[in-house]
């Protein structure tokens, strides 16, 4: 892919973004209602797909055995990711509250499908929280993101798909509804849903849009609204155009239904947004390489990357240059260990089976905080 089509940060950079809104499992642990905590880990699951609103950019595939690492003292956390395999192209991280709090881990692996004049990236891989203060563990995984008019046209982002938030001591979930924008563009970036106990009985309904705000209402107000909205959309469907192009959403906010209470809401971007490549404030931070990290960063993160760190000074040329150099640098080591009986090994994470669904995971492996990577590979 031309490097034009990219964004300056690498996608290790950007899972990152999953603890923007990190304040909501701060918020999480201070209640100890458990409904109210699943609340916010259902928030903080919506939440980490907001970035992606109108981020077409492209982020630079990791190279095997890159790593980033984050330490947002402000936010209360630290995290840290590694490339685990490259065919196919799984990224494992590891986030840790620094009051040793929480913990946020999981491995992603986007499997793409082009459409013709779109593009789908699913992305494969579980995703867990633990707060070890109510001894509880939470699951999800994310929806389809499909990027449209990759052709010909304005480029515009969906997300679509069920994904079930669930809590494995309590047996309650919390099961959300993306909504595909369908026909008339009427449901772009909508999310709605509800909270179950373990008998699977609504206990609240969660709604909203997954650019902007998360809502709760009672679950009853909730159906009685969405089958007045279903008839008065019945009736004005007549008069509505059909969209094939970039469809327009339903105004700027979400309607709101009179007795909810607001959960969760974006926080605003940066005037200058649009001319950086849609990134948030703390997107654009994510890069950021100051003094005190030169001779403490292993070698392997994602901020040492030429190519990404030429396109970020805007030498597209550069870029472009690095970025062959550096792939072609990786098919050479693979290449030359399938002609020897070394075998690559990931540093910092080891495959095992997930302690809370038993699925087959990628487990954090302890040690990258001891600061030794005197025997990590030269990957630039």
């Amino acid at each position: 892919m031309p490097v034009i089509l990219n964004e300056p940060l690498s996608f290790l950079q950007r899972l990152t973004e999953y603890m923007e809104h990190t304040y909501l499992i701060h918020q999480a642990n201070t209640t100890t209602d458990s409904m109210e905590r699943m609340k916010c880990v259902a928030a903080f699951a919506v939440s980490a797909v907001a970035s992606q609103w109108e981020r077409t950019g492209k982020p630079f595939n990791p190279l095997l055995g890159e790593t980033y690492e984050l330490i947002r003292e402000d936010l209360g956390f630290r995290w840290m990711s590694e490339q685990v395999s490259h065919h196919p192209p799984v990224s494992a991280f590891h986030a840790e509250g620094l009051q040793e709090d929480f913990l946020f881990h999981g491995s992603i692996y986007p499997k793409l499908k082009f459409w013709g004049k779109s593009v789908e990236a699913e992305p494969k891989g579980i995703i867990s929280l633990e707060l070890p203060k109510h001894n509880e563990a939470y699951t999800w995984t994310n929806p389809t993101c499909c990027v449209h008019n990759i052709i010909v046209g304005q480029l515009w982002i969906e997300q679509y798909g069920n994904v079930e938030v669930i809590n494995h001591k309590t047996g309650e979930r919390c099961s959300l509804i993306f909504k595909p924008c369908g026909l008339f563009g009427k449901e772009l970036h909508k999310v709605e849903g509800y909270i179950l106990d373990k008998s699977k009985k609504k206990l609240c309904a969660i709604y909203g849009k997954w650019t902007e705000c998360l809502y709760t209402v009672d679950a009853d107000t909730f159906d009685a609204h969405k089958k007045s909205d279903k008839k008065n959309s019945e009736e004005k469907k007549s008069n509505m155009q059909v969209q094939y192009d970039m469809p327009l959403p339903d105004g700027d906010t979400v309607q709101v239904i009179p007795g909810s209470e607001l959960i969760w809401r974006i926080a605003p971007r940066p005037d200058n947004s649009a001319e950086f490549y849609a990134f948030s404030t703390f997107a654009m931070q994510l890069n950021e390489l100051e003094e005190d990290m030169k001779g403490v960063l292993p070698p392997t993160d994602c901020r040492l990357r030429p190519d990404i760190r030429h396109m970020e000074k805007g030498d597209i040329d550069s870029a472009s240059a690095e970025k062959k150099r550096v792939e072609e640098k990786q098919r050479l080591s693979r290449k030359n260990r399938s002609k020897s009986t070394e075998e690559w090994k990931t540093r910092w994470f080891h495959q095992g089976t997930n302690p809370h669904n038993k699925a087959q995971d990628w487990l954090y492996s302890n040690s990258y905080w001891d600061r030794n990577y005197s025997l990590l590979p030269d990957i630039y």
